[in-house]
């Protein structure tokens, strides 16, 4: 518990310095020239982003980690190829079933569409040809001005 405390202590001494260092840069660069301040303005968004970077990939590492402890855990410590493919082929199998639903529902859906309009081409008072006619789809398009 020593070894915690001086560490936690060491590091609010090192945010204590960061935040006296801020503290005066942010006096001193009031009077910065502009393109002084736009450097320092674009390296500062070059910083940012690579530590958003480093946050990522960390995170990315340490929930690799945590999965692969998780999934020694559940096997008994030890892994098991023929279980690992057996789950990928499984989710491969779902993933598989959920393309082909959402194909069909998509094929029925635009089914459903192509026949309605053509209901209503049908059984419209205008003839088919009225809506051929590049004039009559302008017309469609801006809408009828004669309606209040």
């Amino acid at each position: 518990m020593n070894i915690n405390t001086s560490e936690q202590s060491r590091q609010a001494s090192i945010d204590q310095f960061g935040r006296q260092i801020s503290l005066q840069l942010d006096a001193t660069c009031q009077h910065l020239p502009y393109d002084i301040s736009e450097r320092l303005r674009a390296a500062r968004v070059r910083a940012v982003e690579m530590r958003k970077q480093v946050l990522l990939a960390s995170a990315q590492v340490s929930y690799a980690n945590t999965l692969s402890n998780t999934l020694t855990a559940q096997h008994g410590g030890h892994h098991s190829p023929w279980w690992n493919r057996l789950g990928v082929a499984g989710l491969l199998l779902l993933l598989l079933t959920g393309l082909l639903v959402i194909n069909i529902i998509q094929d029925d859906l635009s089914a459903r569409e192509l026949a309605d309009i053509d209901t209503a081409i049908l059984t419209d008072d205008l003839p088919p040809a009225a809506y051929i006619d590049v004039g009559f789809a302008q017309f469609l398009k801006l809408g009828n001005p004669q309606e209040p």
